[in-house]
């Protein structure tokens, strides 16, 4: 056979395999070594039994005192009307010794609800105690809830629909909790439905303010809101003319005629109205005051133009 230059190939030799070498035989593996056994540890010494763990125990809680029942309310009219008032809910009733006999029969021809235990004797040490210091309690003085809050839309909504005249006060910025409750009992005197202060920056509800009341808390409500200004908008809306004092008015209180429906708007003391509030209003007037000072306390003022929207009533 030719390869593919054209000449003869050459016949293949195949070369013999060469011959395996014998397998050497394994070594035998040597014996294992037998595993000698553990020593056995040593008894332990005698320890002493171990003391059973003692959890100290907790010490006892003090008992935690009584809860303060509400704000104390004292002195005899005070008491006595917070007694008769049915939305009162009166939790403790205390007098010194020479007034309980009087305290009992106040509370038992009251139409308030009693939730305490009757009255309670106390002598004069104990009773001061629980009031603050200073204050005229006659020898009486209870402990209530606070009386349920009422809005602006609760005074409108109990207006009779006759047009009788009617006299809502409302107090810009005043803070003295004696003022307050002298204007309250002033506006119990000339038959105002209300009294309303913001919310901001107005004492609460304390003995104080309760004293000076002499018992007009319970009668006319006192209305606390957010806004002062959109209390007067919407009492403009009821019908309302909002008349602000002010000491520096054109005209008197005398020269204006508001109404049957009067919003009568009292300012702090010095600082008198704020602009917001005195925007609000519809007319600005003054008290007809002679002599020097000209100015009056904010309830006194109060009480005069009271005095003479009542008047006009009648």
């Amino acid at each position: 056979m030719l390869n593919p230059w054209g000449m003869p190939r050459r016949p293949s030799r195949s070369r013999p395999e060469p011959p395996r070498r014998p397998e050497t035989p394994r070594r035998p593996e040597p014996p294992r070594r037998a595993e000698t056994p553990r020593r056995p540890e040593p008894p332990r010494r005698n320890e002493p039994p171990r003391r059973p763990e003692t959890r100290r125990p907790e010490p006892a809680r003090r008992a935690e005192p009584a809860r303060d029942p509400g704000p104390w309310l004292y002195g005899r009219h005070a008491v006595a009307a917070a007694l008769a008032n049915p939305l009162r809910r009166i939790r403790r009733l205390i007098a010194l010794p020479e007034a309980i006999e009087d305290l009992r029969r106040l509370s038992a021809a009251a139409a308030a609800r009693l939730t305490g235990n009757g009255v309670e004797g106390l002598d004069r040490r104990g009773f001061d105690q629980l009031l603050p210091q200073g204050a005229v309690h006659q020898g009486m003085a209870l402990a209530a809830e606070a009386l349920p809050a009422r809005d602006i839309e609760d005074i409108l909504d109990a207006l009779p629909e006759a047009a009788e005249p009617h006299i809502i006060v409302l107090l810009d910025q005043v803070t003295d909790p004696h003022n307050i409750g002298a204007i309250l009992r002033s506006a119990a005197a000339f038959a105002a439905r209300a009294v309303v202060l913001p919310e901001h920056g107005a004492p609460a509800v304390t003995g104080v303010l309760a004293k000076a009341a002499s018992g007009a808390l319970e009668s006319v409500p006192l209305i606390r809101v957010i806004n002062l200004a959109r209390s007067l908008d919407r009492l403009k809306e009821a019908g309302f003319w909002c008349v602000g004092l002010e000491e520096g008015a054109e005209k008197s209180l005398r020269e204006v005629d508001p109404g049957p429906r009067v919003a009568l708007v009292l300012g702090a003391e010095g600082a008198g109205l704020r602009r917001l509030t005195r925007e609000r209003c519809d007319l600005l007037a003054r008290l007809p005051t002679r002599g020097e000072p000209a100015s009056l306390n904010v309830s006194n003022a109060a009480a005069v133009a009271l005095y003479e929207f009542a008047g006009r009533k009648s």
